[in-house]
């Protein structure tokens, strides 16, 4: 989220919520690259990650007049967020599922030794770099909503204990408790089964033409690699212990600026009718 202190935050929604278009689109562009990514966390893919960035960005903005300042204003787009993205059901995993027992099994017994050269002409390194950040999403989507939400808040955005239990609507402790676990859940696995980071089998470099072959990556279209970087999206960090070096492990936090088609949207949004609709709410 951009550097803009709560009073000056306030002072653009009172504008906004007037009527004033430039105050809108100066909120709405604090906030985009951290529900672009949180987003795409939760949800595994770019394209389920705009859809849903979509209708968070218009739920705040038809809400917008309903935030009395009572939590700072990045507490709040999180709570929007991760509710809205918790009763998400429209991304590819929730159609189909993964756990950390069909990922290792798969990783086991999976024959890429079998599989002929997809890379269509494509470096071999830019390829793996990407199979590696698409590997990060698809590991998250073997934890359960709630848990997958609490790593994220937790080892992505570092939320202080506290802000994390009000927007998951949990205590502190018990937050801290479950991020814990969850996080040596995820360690234990990235140990076992990983050769770049741990003592397993799976190294990218082996499995970057079988990946192709099952839907993982596309030459075509290298999502993560060709992706822009942005700096870190948020600070709410409090008092947030550092649990484990699992963040600096691995890439679960490699941030990225918001898709051209995100921004295209909301310069429609903004140019056209449904603007008035809003102003006039």
């Amino acid at each position: 989220m951009k550097n803009i202190t709560n009073e000056e935050m306030q002072a653009l929604i009172d504008k906004a919520v007037a009527g004033d278009k430039n105050s809108l689109e100066t909120i709405i562009l604090s906030v985009q690259d951290l529900v672009f990514n949180l987003s795409l966390r939760m949800l595994g893919t770019f394209q389920d990650a705009e859809d849903a960035s979509q209708d968070i960005l218009l739920k705040m903005i038809t809400h917008l007049s309903s935030f009395k300042g009572e939590s700072s204003f990045s507490t709040w787009i999180f709570s929007i967020a991760v509710n809205h993205l918790k009763n998400y059901k429209k991304h590819m995993f929730a159609k189909f599922p993964l756990s950390f027992e069909f990922y290792g099994e798969d990783i086991k017994n999976g024959k890429i030794d079998d599989v002929p050269d997809l890379t269509q002409n494509v470096e071999k390194s830019i390829l793996e770099e990407e199979l590696k950040l698409s590997c990060t999403n698809v590991m998250l989507q073997c934890l359960d909503t709630e848990s997958r939400c609490i790593f994220i808040l937790g080892t992505m955005f570092k939320v202080d204990s506290r802000i994390a239990g009000d927007i998951l609507e949990i205590t502190p402790e018990a937050y801290r408790q479950r991020l814990s676990r969850i996080r040596n859940k995820m360690a234990d696995f990235l140990r076992e089964y990983c050769g770049e980071y741990g003592n397993g089998k799976c190294h990218c470099a082996n499995r970057v033409n079988y990946a192709i072959q099952n839907h993982r990556i596309n030459p075509a279209q290298l999502d993560f690699t060709t992706a822009i970087p942005t700096e870190t999206l948020v600070e709410v960090k409090e008092a947030m212990e550092d649990i484990d070096g699992l963040s600096q492990e691995f890439s679960f936090c490699k941030t990225y600026q918001s898709p051209v088609s995100l921004k295209e949207f909301i310069q429609k949004f903004l140019d056209g009718t449904s603007f008035s609709v809003i102003k006039n709410a």
